[in-house]
């Protein structure tokens, strides 16, 4: 099934329709997906990281979740599948697929599904109109970057087990730069914009083509994998680099995400939720430019394309560092196409025996 989650558009499957083994796998999707090629011309990717993703679905043996989902994002231009980090928008649309699937029975208004995260081993539930025990994908509910109005999913994520700040410190000083590094949901690294000398305005294909920012940029992300206990980052995703302005249309803050070198044309929803906690920290880089309401756990994320809204409180642990209490989302998602895909055929080496 070919969806749009919230900002990003993916193809979902059943985990027991394609093949167990990793290698196998990442194989069938890579010629199904298109890669590698920059246009994705001859599958189903839409040449660009945001539309190059699969969710695989399948039901969850643990206690506090109906279903599992893993994310995997299908690089563009290399022959490569990554599982190491999660995926905020496409799992907006993992609660109406497992309905879909008939893994999840249908309320007869609305549905909740209880979901893992495979990536990570985090938890969310998901919230949706059923009406008459079907999946409704029309409603009101708009959100910044897509064009018209859906049905919303409610994403409401549990306080994480892992450290909201992995290195213990609200301030970390990486390449002369001073950074937040912080996850709530997906490891996310927070970078005043004017320190590495942009405004943090730019349009994301400005950003892209300054060359001496995106090789500083992949200096401080490599960094910063070491401090947050990921080890050698050169091959993963993770973490997200967020730059940080003040904001311009009435939101907390103005932000830039790369991911690694792309800039979003938005911002991811667990990102997102890291940009909004790692705000609320006291002494953290994004707290003095920040515009956030005491009174509200409302925090706008401004993005290039327009605006996230993130509920977000936090916690103090007993040794007193600050931990997630409370992170939601609303989002949405609509199914596109169901049916079968047909891969491109496997490679064939040249020569030898057939």
């Amino acid at each position: 099934m070919l969806m749009r989650g919230g900002t990003s558009k993916g193809a979902y499957f059943l985990a027991g329709d394609l093949p167990a083994e990793p290698a196998l796998r990442d194989d069938l999707l890579l010629r199904i997906m298109g890669s590698p090629d920059e246009r994705q011309i001859d599958g189903l990717g839409g040449a660009h990281p945001l539309t190059s993703k699969v969710a695989v679905i399948s039901p969850s043996a643990h206690p506090e979740a109906d279903v599992d989902y893993l994310f995997l994002q299908v690089v563009v231009d290399r022959p490569e599948v990554s599982a190491r980090q999660n995926c905020g928008n496409i799992l907006a649309g993992v609660g109406p697929f497992a309905v879909e699937r008939g893994l999840v029975p249908a309320g007869e208004r609305r549905t909740s599904v209880r979901i893992r995260m495979v990536n990570s081993g985090d938890r969310a539930t998901a919230t949706f109109p059923t009406p008459g025990g079907r999946v409704d994908y029309t409603g009101d509910a708009q959100i910044s970057g897509v064009p018209g109005t859906a049905a919303p999913v409610a994403i409401e994520f549990p306080p994480g087990a892992g450290k909201l700040l992995p290195t213990g410190s609200a301030v970390d000083v990486i390449d002369g730069v001073e950074v937040t590094c912080v996850d709530n949901g997906m490891p996310t690294v927070l970078i005043p914009a004017t320190s590495l000398q942009v405004t943090g305005y730019e349009l994301p294909r400005d950003l892209e083509e300054d060359v001496a920012l995106t090789d500083r940029l992949r200096t401080i992300r490599l960094a910063a994998g070491r401090l947050m206990g990921l080890g050698d980052v050169s091959d993963a995703t993770v973490p997200k680099l967020t730059l940080l302005a003040p904001p311009r249309d009435g939101g907390a803050v103005s932000t830039r995400t790369f991911i690694p070198v792309r800039c979003h044309t938005s911002i991811g929803v667990l990102g997102a939720a890291s940009v909004a906690a790692g705000l609320r920290i006291d002494g953290s880089v994004g707290a003095e430019l920040a515009m956030i309401d005491p009174g509200s756990e409302r925090v706008r994320i401004e993005h290039p394309t327009g605006f996230l809204d993130i509920e977000s409180s936090l916690a103090t642990t007993p040794d007193g560092l600050p931990s997630a209490r409370r992170t939601a989302v609303v989002r949405t998602a609509r199914k596109i196409f169901d049916g079968t895909v047909f891969p491109r055929a496997a490679h064939r080496p040249t020569g030898g025996h057939r």
